[in-house]
């Protein structure tokens, strides 16, 4: 939590909702942009690049009219978090393009899981059982989404099983930037190297984009700034354990635009499935906040 910054929870409990919206929205334009929807669909590669070029953009300008002090940036952690970030949102941009809004999301939700068995060999942490009992609810849940039978096993799902690994290895990367460097620098030099890695990805499967795909890139790459900023500042004006459920409200946004744009409604597995990854998620965000103060008085 940020030091000097008002607590409001009611601010914070709207800061993540209106976060939440602006994450399942770009997944639900990147579905559109990956189908012909506006055009010829884009390759994932390209739709990230849009995602990095839009973000930085948006970001850059409201660094200009803020001027923020730049305070010694830790040059391979970011790169290091901003290659697993770039993975991971092009193998989730490439899920959606295949499999509904509500099953890639659910799916994604695994990121904390991953982060949290990655944190045991990469950071030295000790894991007890409410934690594993919590990781084990999650990918219970993962594999009903999966549906592992011959005659409804989507492959798609493991694009988004896969987004989920590589976004919970960049979490371990936040969690080493998070501590030691401020929050819009981070947001700022994450977007500037995406941009650089993102051009260097994209000359291969470069094509251009329609009128109407140009819009949904810009769009898509301003509401993935704007739900940073909004997700950074939620969590700077409430408690982590209060708050961080409340990311789960992606979900429940990503339903209600595939519905409306897509006419899906969510099946039974697919119910069951998100229902128990959520279980898992919102115990494993309760558990993971409340053992933090006690650590930091620890260290104190």
């Amino acid at each position: 939590m940020a030091s000097g910054t008002p607590q409001n929870p009611r601010l914070a409990v709207l800061l993540m909702m209106v976060a939440t919206a602006f994450i399942a929205a770009t997944m639900l334009l990147a579905k559109a942009l990956g189908s012909d929807v506006a055009g010829p669909a884009l390759h994932p590669l390209q739709i990230t690049h849009g995602r990095f070029v839009f973000a930085f953009v948006t970001l850059g300008v409201a660094a200009a009219v803020l001027r923020p002090h730049i305070a010694r940036p830790d040059w391979r952690l970011h790169l290091a978090r901003t290659t697993f970030g770039w993975a991971g949102v092009t193998l989730m941009f490439a899920s959606v393009a295949y499999i509904p809004l509500t099953d890639a999301t659910a799916i994604t939700f695994l990121n904390p899981v991953f982060a949290m068995m990655l944190a045991i060999p990469l950071l030295g942490e000790r894991v007890g059982r409410i934690r594993w009992s919590a990781a084990a609810m999650a990918l219970a849940g993962a594999m009903v989404l999966l549906r592992p039978t011959p005659d409804s096993f989507q492959a798609a799902s493991l694009l988004a099983l896969t987004a989920a690994a590589v976004m919970g290895m960049e979490l371990i990367f936040i969690k080493k930037l998070s501590g030691h460097e401020p929050a819009f620098q981070i947001l700022l030099i994450n977007n500037f190297l995406g941009l650089v890695l993102s051009s260097l990805a994209v000359l291969s499967v470069w094509q251009m984009p329609t009128g109407q795909q140009w819009l949904l890139l810009a769009a898509l790459g301003g509401m993935m700034a704007m739900a940073q900023t909004c997700f950074v500042n939620a969590m700077a004006r409430a408690d982590a354990s209060f708050i961080a459920p409340f990311s789960y409200g992606t979900l429940l946004f990503a339903t209600a635009y595939d519905l409306l744009f897509y006419g899906h409604i969510p099946d039974t597995i697919s119910v069951l499935g998100a229902s128990v990854i959520l279980a898992g998620g919102i115990l494993l965000a309760i558990r993971e906040a409340r053992i933090q103060p006690t650590a930091a008085n620890r260290t104190h």
